[in-house]
């Protein structure tokens, strides 16, 4: 089954985000495809490079970033919700006027059309959080 992957929520205030992380490596491992993994919402903040858990906590970020690298995953920020909440990569920063960016490189900045194009290739779109 080839699934595409839709993530609402951030990191550390709610469970969306380790669910939708789990079923994925579970996915992976049991020999499914996985075409996408939108990041939307609040979702966005999956992808900040500067997120500093504490030693005894799970690096939610890092954690994503190595199944992506493990089986290529294309992992895909929606830019309008990062944009809103100051997440961006080289080519916004330069297109706004930033002098910074704060996207993990193994995450993408990219457009709604990546979600309709994921739903469209995919068997199933499956949604976490609200």
């Amino acid at each position: 089954m080839k699934f595409a992957i839709q993530i609402n929520e951030g990191p550390y205030q709610h469970q969306a985000s380790d669910s939708a992380y789990f079923f994925t490596k579970a996915a992976l491992e049991k020999g499914h495809e996985v075409f996408r993994v939108f990041f939307y919402h609040d979702g966005v903040d999956n992808a900040s490079r500067l997120t500093t858990p504490p030693q005894d906590d799970r690096n939610v970020v890092e954690r994503w970033a190595a199944l992506a690298e493990q089986y290529e995953l294309d992992m895909v920020v929606c830019v309008a919700a990062a944009q809103r909440r100051g997440m961006v990569d080289e080519g916004e920063a330069k297109r706004n006027g930033k002098d910074a960016t704060n996207i993990h490189p193994r995450f993408r900045i990219s457009g709604l059309g990546q979600l309709v194009e994921a739903a469209i290739q995919a068997d199933r779109l499956v949604v976490f959080g609200d």
